[in-house]
């Protein structure tokens, strides 16, 4: 079957490769759908990050680069392995890709996402969702309903995240969150939260992604911060109060800056994006007006409640889709894309096989 391949920094390749097998308590996976992350694009530019890279085996996968990547997917389940009754031929999933040390629970309310070593499918081992067919602990497995598009499946994985965000924040109905940054994290944080009965902000510079947050009705506002004060409009929405939360999507120092001074004492800022950099943050600020300032990583038995706001009807995820390649293109149309163009795009899902083209 075709894979995309980490080698190195700058060398992601289309290999031909063995098909997983299905071994006892696992799931085979027609992969259908694989959305391409942010963790991608770092690990083409800046890697190996999650990556293991070559001669450094991963503790718990035992597995090194070359490695799979993809762990935004959907798919179509092809065979269950022994143990597996749960689960049926054909029945549509998606995954939450974890790699995780069996010494440690991983049921709901025990902090899995927090273990050592943790890892992710698609970047730490274990196949991905940039290949064909991938195996996977039925742990990890979610079934979705039928009426639930594959292709936007795809995007419960990066939509959990921004359910985990806005459970981290402790945002209640009623309230006024403001979002820095509407890429493809910003704008399906925004979905949660507005599906939780939050009013909404986001501060963006691109007009795509505005026109995008707006027209999807996942924001009430959107504001460009070359042209506005950010601070000030969200100070009008608010009668001089502030946000009640803030999220920081973009791992741009100036953005955090901004949600520092738009939050209202006592808020709480969550810190969703990866940063690659050392940031730096006003303590006089933060200690004066009580501030929350706190990090986000990955979910933690969010999957199901995300599900379920998809399958409900309570987030609508096609607008977010804005592309659709076949591995082929990866690198060319996808990667390029998203790191040269992103204002042009959200999120882009590649077919591994190319069916859904």
């Amino acid at each position: 079957m075709k894979a995309a391949r980490f080698y190195d920094r700058g060398d992601i390749r289309i290999d031909e490769i063995a098909v997983p097998e299905v071994t006892a308590g696992t799931v085979g996976i027609d992969v259908a759908w694989c959305g391409i992350c942010g963790s991608d694009l770092h690990e083409y530019l800046d890697g190996p990050i999650f990556v293991p890279p070559a001669g450094h085996p991963h503790p718990i996968s035992g597995e090194e680069a070359p490695i799979t990547l993809g762990h935004e997917m959907s798919g179509v389940v092809y065979a269950v392995g022994e143990g597996v009754t749960d689960i049926e031929v054909g029945q549509k999933v998606v995954v939450e890709p974890y790699i995780i040390d069996p010494q440690y629970s991983t049921e709901p309310g025990t902090n899995y996402h927090l273990t050592p070593n943790m890892n992710f499918i698609g970047l730490g081992g274990r196949g991905g969702g940039l290949g064909e067919k991938i195996t996977v602990e039925r742990r990890w497995v979610h079934p979705i309903a039928d009426n639930v598009p594959l292709d936007e499946a795809a995007l419960i994985e990066p939509l959990s995240v921004g359910y985990h965000a806005y459970v981290r924040s402790g945002a209640q109905e009623g309230d006024v969150a403001l979002i820095g940054g509407a890429g493809p994290i910003g704008l399906l944080t925004a979905a949660v939260l507005k599906a939780k009965g939050v009013t909404v902000v986001i501060s963006e510079l691109s007009e795509l992604r505005r026109q995008k947050a707006l027209e999807s009705g996942v924001a009430d506002h959107a504001f460009d911060p070359s042209k506005v004060n950010v601070v000030e409009e969200v100070k009008a929405l608010t009668d001089g109060r502030g946000a009640d939360v803030a999220f920081e999507c973009t791992s741009v120092n100036v953005v955090l800056d901004t949600l520092v001074d738009a939050i209202k004492a006592g808020g709480t800022i969550v810190v969703v994006s990866i940063w690659g950099k050392l940031a730096t943050v006003d303590l006089q600020k933060l200690v004066v007006k009580e501030i929350d300032l706190r990090g986000t990583i990955g979910y933690m038995g969010n999957h199901p409640d995300t599900i379920a706001l998809v399958e409900s009807g309570k987030i609508d995820l096609k607008p977010f889709i804005t592309g659709k390649i076949g591995l082929d293109q990866l690198i060319d149309e996808g990667f390029d894309t998203l790191i040269n163009r992103n204002e042009t795009a959200v999120k882009i899902l590649v077919s591994p096989s190319g069916a859904g083209l």
